[in-house]
């Protein structure tokens, strides 16, 4: 009985009938948004439980931009990463593989947020969101391999900044935090001129506004890289904002084309002059 209530749970049905104008019940709406958050909770714990077993490998490749950032130097810095507190190990390892687990398992999670926002949805919201849907994973693991390439020549940078005589003892803690905040950066900013084509789409920005600030959003970007690479070096700078760049570029195009599109259908479908309209 008990085991029942629990997959009528994970289910969600709704208890009471749907309308014949599609709508469900608000109680029926939060037993069904409850079953799918519970689902993507046993998701990711399955996920995290996967990632422990893997614990090595993933340190290992979390170390790696670190290891070839101190190849990088030649032995000009003596440098070494170490963990800190009796604690520092397990928190690590809790904090990796929890980081991995909501990253594996974000197909599955972002899924049940889309199955509980698209019947709300009009057709055509329906297909651009999808189209939305299709391309932002990609270019977010875009911008985290373009991130994971940059991070090397980031931290012998930073690194080489140690005074000869020092030793840089590098907190295993602290860097995986860096790490992190570098790749999520990265990954959110390939993201941008997505929004601006779902922003065209909504109305909100033309494809000739962008255009006409077409200047300033070179220079915002530009700076934009340059607070968000945490080196001081221009490489890096330029390894986030041309990519940038040639995104914005693509967006002003395809927002442009869609401004186009719109244009032919409101003149096909405007009503001449000398008819009467159906109002």
């Amino acid at each position: 009985m008990a085991f029942s209530g629990v997959i009528e749970l994970l289910r969600g049905r709704p208890h009471h009938p749907i309308g014949p104008d599609g709508r469900m019940a608000l109680s029926d709406h939060l037993r069904e948004l409850r079953a799918r958050l519970i689902r993507s909770a046993l998701v990711i714990v399955v996920a995290f439980l996967i990632a422990i077993f893997f614990y090595d490998q993933l340190s290992d490749l979390i170390r790696t931009p670190y290891d070839e950032g101190v190849r990088r130097l030649q032995g000009d810095v003596e440098t070494q990463i170490v963990v800190n507190d009796v604690t520092g190990p397990l928190m690590l390892q809790l904090k990796l593989c929890g980081v991995v687990a909501i990253v594996g398992a974000s197909p599955y999670w972002l899924y049940q947020i889309w199955a509980f926002i698209l019947p709300g949805l009009h057709a055509s919201e329906r297909k651009w969101s999808r189209i939305f849907a299709l391309l932002a994973g990609p270019l977010f693991f875009a911008g985290v391999a373009t991130a994971y390439f940059v991070l090397p020549k980031a931290i012998s940078v930073l690194i080489g900044f140690t005074p000869a005589e020092a030793t840089n003892l590098v907190d295993f803690g602290r860097f995986f935090s860096f790490i992190t905040r570098m790749l999520l950066v990265f990954g959110v900013a390939f993201e941008i001129p997505l929004f601006v084509v779902m922003l065209n789409l909504a109305g909100v920005v033309s494809g000739k506004a962008l255009g006409r600030y077409r200047p300033w959003i070179v220079i915002g970007t530009f700076v934009f890289a340059a607070v968000a690479t945490p080196s001081t070096d221009p490489f890096s700078m330029l390894f986030l904002a041309i990519p940038m760049l040639a995104l914005f570029l693509v967006a002003e195009l395809i927002a442009r084309f869609i401004d186009r599109r719109r244009g032919i259908t409101a003149a096909t479908t405007a009503v001449p002059d000398n008819e009467q309209s159906a109002l």
